[in-house]
C-alpha cells in the first residue's frame, strides 16, 4: 500500500485529502501540520509520495523541499496552492517538485498525480540499474542447444506467478536468468529487487528482507522497508538462497504462504505481493539432508526449476559472448574498439571455464584489453593458463544433457572454430570440414543457428 504524507497546515483540509486519498485511491494517508514535522515523519516513515502545501507559517513548503535536498531524502513531492499563483508552483518544479495542483481541483487528478510521481520514480530506478549494468554482462547471450532451451523455459514459466529455483555455478548468469523473467513476466513495469543472501552478515538479514521498526535495535534511527515491500508488486531476486541462516528460512517460508510481512521490532502485518525468485549454486537437496536448509522451505522454491548451463557445455558461445564483453569493455574503458584474432578466439573456446564461467571469461578480456595497445587481440594475448587450460574442474551440478546433446553441441564448436580459422570463408571452411560444396556448409550453419552477421 503506498503511503501519502500530506503536509498542510489547515487540519480540515489535511484530513479531507486524507480520507479522500484513501477512498479512490487506496492510499494509506499521514497528515503533518507543518514543515518541521514533515520533515521529522519523513525521517522516521517510509513515505512513497509528499502532497505539500506551498503557503504555510514558518517552514513554508520552498524551505521544505530544500531541506529534503539537504538531506538526499528522494521522496517524490507534489506541491499545491490556493492562491492560484502557478508562478510559485513552477518555481517548486525547480527545486525538486514532481508537480503541482490547485487545491480546488478533483480528488480524481490527484489521485492521477500521485500514480505518475510513483511510476516516475520506478522509471528513475529502472535507468540507474541500467546504467549501472551497461557494460556489464547484462545479456543472457548464446545461441547454443543448451542456450535455446533455457530461453524456452524461460518464456514458459515468466507468466507463472509462482516461485522459481534458478541452479547453476557461479559466474553462470543465474540473475541475468532473473531478469529475463522479470522482463518477461506479467508485471515487467514494477520493481526488480536483487538481494545476495551470502552477502549479508546475520543479524541483518531479517532487517533487509522484512525491514525494521524505529529503534528495534542498535542503529535503527528510522523506519525501513525491507526487500519484499520494496519489490511488491514485481520480483523479489533472492540470490544464493542456500546460505540464508535458520531464523530468516523459517520467516520467509512462512512470508511466501502468508503473503505478508512484519518489520523487525513490529506488530503490524503488511500485505505483500513479490513474485519470488531463488538462486543458488549449491546442491539444495544434499543441504536439505544435513538440515542446513529446511525441507518445507525447498519444496515451496521448488515449484519450477530453471538449470544454467555452465560456460563449458555451451563453449560455441564462447566467441559471441567474447564479442559482446570486448566491446563492453572497450566502452566502459573510453578506448578504441578492438578485435579477436581467430587464434585467441580458439583459445578462449579451448578453456573449459569451470572457475567462474562467464564471470572468468569477462575478467579475463578485461585484461587482455589492458594489456595490449594493438586493435586486433591474438593468442599471445590471451594469459598463459587460459592457453595451456590448466583448470581445477567442478562438478557442482553435473552434466545433465543427453548424449545427443553433447554431440550437436561438439558439432557446433568444430564449425565454429573452422570458421574462425578461415575467417568466415564459407568456401575456404567447407572445403577445410570436407564438405561437399558451401552450400553444405550453410545448410548446417542454419541447423545449428550460427549467422555469419
Amino acid at each position: 500500500m503506498t503511503l501519502v504524507l500530506i503536509v498542510d497546515d489547515v487540519p480540515a483540509m489535511a484530513q479531507q485529502y486524507a480520507y479522500d486519498l484513501k477512498r479512490l485511491g487506496g492510499h494509506e494517508p499521514l497528515a503533518a501540520r507543518s514543515g518541521e514535522e514533515a520533515l521529522e515523519i519523513l525521517s522516521r516513515e517510509p513515505v512513497d509520495c509528499v502532497i505539500l502545501d506551498l503557503e504555510m507559517p514558518g517552514m513554508d513548503g520552498f524551505e521544505v523541499l530544500r531541506a529534503m535536498e539537504r538531506r538526499a531524502i528522494k521522496v517524490p513531492v507534489i506541491v499545491y496552492t490556493g492562491t492560484g499563483n502557478f508562478d510559485r508552483c513552477i518555481q517548486a518544479v525547480r527545486l525538486g517538485a514532481h508537480g503541482f495542483i490547485d487545491k480546488a481541483e478533483p480528488m480524481e487528478r490527484v489521485v492521477q498525480e500521485i500514480a505518475q510521481a510513483l511510476a516516475r520514480r520506478r522509471l528513475e530506478q529502472q535507468v540507474v540499474e541500467l546504467r549501472r549494468d551497461l557494460g556489464q554482462d547484462a545479456t543472457l547471450l548464446g545461441s547454443s542447444p543448451a542456450m535455446q532451451k533455457l530461453r524456452d523455459l524461460i518464456a514458459r514459466v515468466a507468466p507463472i506467478p509462482s516461485p522459481i529455483l534458478i541452479v547453476g555455478e557461479s559466474g553462470a548468469g543465474k540473475e541475468l536468468v532473473a531478469r529475463d523473467l522479470h522482463r518477461l513476466g506479467g508485471r515487467p513495469a514494477g520493481p526488480f529487487i536483487a538481494l545476495n543472501s551470502a552477502a549479508l552478515p546475520h543479524d541483518l538479514v531479517e532487517s533487509e528482507l522484512f525491514g525494521h521498526e524505529r529503534g528495534a535495535f542498535t542503529g535503527a534511527v528510522a523506519v525501513r522497508k525491507g526487500a519484499f515491500e520494496a519489490s511488491s508488486g514485481g520480483t523479489l531476486f533472492l540470490d544464493e538462497i542456500g546460505d540464508l541462516p535458520p531464523a530468516a528460512q523459517a520467516k520467509l517460508l512462512r512470508v511466501l504462504e502468508q503473503r505478508e510481512v512484519t518489520r523487525v521490532g513490529g506488530t503490524r502485518a503488511i500485505a505483500v505481493d513479490a513474485r519470488v525468485v531463488a538462486a543458488t549454486h549449491r546442491q539444495l537437496e544434499d543441504e536439505v539432508k544435513e538440515q542446513r536448509f529446511r525441507e518445507d522451505l525447498f519444496y515451496r522454491l521448488n515449484v519450477h526449476v530453471l538449470r544454467v548451463p555452465p560456460l563449458r557445455e555451451r563453449r560455441s558461445d564462447v566467441p559471441e559472448l567474447a564479442a559482446h564483453l570486448l566491446a563492453a569493455t572497450c566502452a566502459r574503458f573510453g578506448g578504441r574498439a578492438k578485435r579477436f584474432g581467430s587464434s585467441a578466439v580458439e583459445a578462449l573456446m579451448g578453456y573449459d571455464w569451470a572457475r567462474n564461467n562467464v564471470r572468468e571469461l569477462r575478467n579475463v578480456i578485461e585484461r587482455m584489453v589492458i594489456a595490449t595497445d594493438r586493435e586486433e587481440l591474438t593468442v599471445e594475448d590471451v594469459p598463459e593458463e587460459i592457453r595451456t587450460g590448466k583448470v581445477v574442474r567442478k562438478k557442482a551440478h553435473g552434466d545433465s544433457r543427453t548424449l545427443q546433446e553433447q554431440k550437436v553441441e561438439a558439432e557446433r564448436q568444430i564449425i565454429l572454430a573452422a570458421l574462425e580459422r578461415n575467417a568466415w570463408h564459407i568456401t575456404r571452411t567447407a572445403e577445410a570440414l570436407g564438405l561437399a560444396d558451401h552450400s553444405s556448409l550453410l545448410k548446417v550453419m542454419k541447423r545449428h543457428g550460427i549467422s555469419r552477421e
